[in-house]
């Protein structure tokens, strides 16, 4: 691909301007604004749906499907997010960004319009393909389209959008939900997408793609996404044999797309992956920690609402504690210039995010009162900041782990397949947990609470091992 025109030669660089004013003026506000935006859709679409379906399956019934609604968007994006360095390398941004809100576009005027549950799915289906896009570009388009002073800060915006979309997308859905126009939402969500098509096509232009079309890597591919599906189903089929046997099949499923991977010469995460003495590997299960940690957000309200008789907006506000913390110190961190002190802190996002989950977890009691609530808070916040001091210093660390533009491109993209696979699983897994509580709401709490947590616990190992490789590198 081209490369950005703010390119310079190194004897260059120290004469650029620097820091938020630069990333935040021009083009450079504009590609970022785009990036933003892209990843926002995406995040906020998944929680602006959980709280508008119990007023769609009110109007067209469908309730039998009613997990369907979201696990169909989300498998649909884990497959898009697999093509987006492929589509990048081709067509180049300005092209993958008009394809990716295109698509979105379609699948929420289906949405809009669909009068049956089955036919909402398939509008899911569509949405979440161009979704999956928006997502996995925000980050990939970094690398090409901005200097390496920006892509830090850069990074930090675009993964603020995760936890700004579990902040705004139940308000807005909830709203609409509220006003009986569902149906409106997803109009409004097409306007808004065709809008930024326009925006992306004016300003990625004249960036274009090398041409160069990769073969899709069919073999790798197939078992990434049926283990994908496995492990999702676990959480709607009965509990006991059947749960263990989705789990059983779909890590299998994982083990055999690592096989193939390794020796395939089309794959779908970058070869240096599975080279030794290379830290890619690590940067990603660190990336999948995080993410696990992030789905502790889903229960938190029903959680608050069960233990301690909070009201369902005092319940939000506690569930969104996560993402704000989250959000702030990703946009401290990616201020630190120094190499260790980036190292640390992706060192030490793990450890508080698992500290905070065990808390929480072990903190879980029946009839809770508002200062027990507010330990909930702290530990929480705690949870969130070592999300948030790691996350984005992770995308930069995948996009410089080599020089090669359609590799460096393909790892910044796997950041976000990464991530939306382990947001997957881990919510299948929780949910079973949860079931597994029983009746009593406290085990449910502790179970699904700390379940995510051991989920979280190798990133602890991994991030040690992926900055040591960095420090060697």
């Amino acid at each position: 691909m081209k490369t950005s025109p703010e390119s310079a030669r190194p004897a260059d660089l120290a004469s650029m301007p620097d820091g938020w004013a630069d990333l935040l003026s021009g083009r450079h506000l504009a590609i970022v604004l785009v990036m933003a935006s892209g990843v926002l859709l995406y995040a906020m679409n998944l929680y602006f749906t959980a709280a508008l379906l119990p007023s769609i399956v009110a109007d067209i019934g469908g309730q039998q499907y009613y997990a369907w609604v979201t696990t169909a968007f989300v498998i649909s994006a884990i497959v898009a997010s697999l093509f987006v360095s492929r589509i990048l390398d081709w067509k180049g941004p300005a092209l993958a960004y008009a394809a990716a809100f295109t698509v979105f576009t379609l699948g929420a005027a289906a949405n809009a319009a669909s009068p049956t549950m089955e036919l909402l799915i398939v509008g899911r289906v569509i949405q979440g393909f161009g979704g999956g896009l928006l997502a996995g570009l925000g980050y990939a388009v970094i690398r090409a389209a901005l200097p390496e002073r920006h892509w830090a800060r850069a990074t930090g915006v675009v993964s603020a959008m995760w936890g700004l979309g579990t902040l705004f997308g139940p308000a807005l859905g909830g709203l609409f939900a509220e006003l009986g126009l569902w149906r409106w939402s997803y109009g409004a969500l097409a306007v808004i997408s065709l809008l930024f098509a326009a925006i992306a096509q004016r300003s990625f232009a004249g960036m274009a793609g090398s041409g160069h079309r990769a073969p899709v890597p069919v073999a790798s591919l197939i078992p990434l996404v049926l283990a994908t599906v496995a492990i999702s189903l676990s959480a709607i089929v009965p509990m006991g044999w059947p749960v263990l046997a989705m789990i059983g099949v779909g890590v299998v499923l994982l083990w055999l797309f690592v096989s193939i991977e390794r020796r395939a010469k089309d794959t779908i995460l970058p070869h240096i992956t599975y080279r030794r003495g290379n830290s890619l590997k690590w940067i990603y299960l660190t990336v999948a920690a995080l993410s696990a940690g992030v789905m502790v957000e889903n229960f938190i309200p029903l959680f608050g609402q069960q233990l301690a008789g909070l009201s369902p907006l005092i319940a939000g506000f506690l569930g969104a504690v996560l993402s704000l913390a989250w959000v702030i110190a990703q946009l401290f961190v990616v201020s630190v210039e120094s190499e260790r002190g980036r190292r640390r802190a992706i060192r030490l996002g793990p450890m508080l995010l698992t500290a905070g989950l065990i808390a929480y977890g072990l903190l879980q009691v029946a009839g809770a009162d508002m200062a027990m609530v507010l330990i909930w808070a702290a530990v929480l916040a705690v949870a969130g900041m070592g999300i948030g001091l790691a996350w984005p210093l992770l995308g930069v660390a995948a996009m410089s782990s080599t020089h090669d533009p359609a590799e460096g491109g393909k790892a910044a993209a796997a950041i976000t397949t990464t991530q939306l696979i382990a947001f997957s699983i881990t919510s299948a897994l929780a949910g079973t947990l949860m079931a597994a509580g029983g009746e009593f709401a406290v085990d449910a709490a502790r179970y699904a609470t700390l379940g995510i947590a051991l989920l979280t616990l190798p990133g602890i190992f991994a991030a040690g091992v992926a900055t040591r490789w960095l420090a060697e590198r």
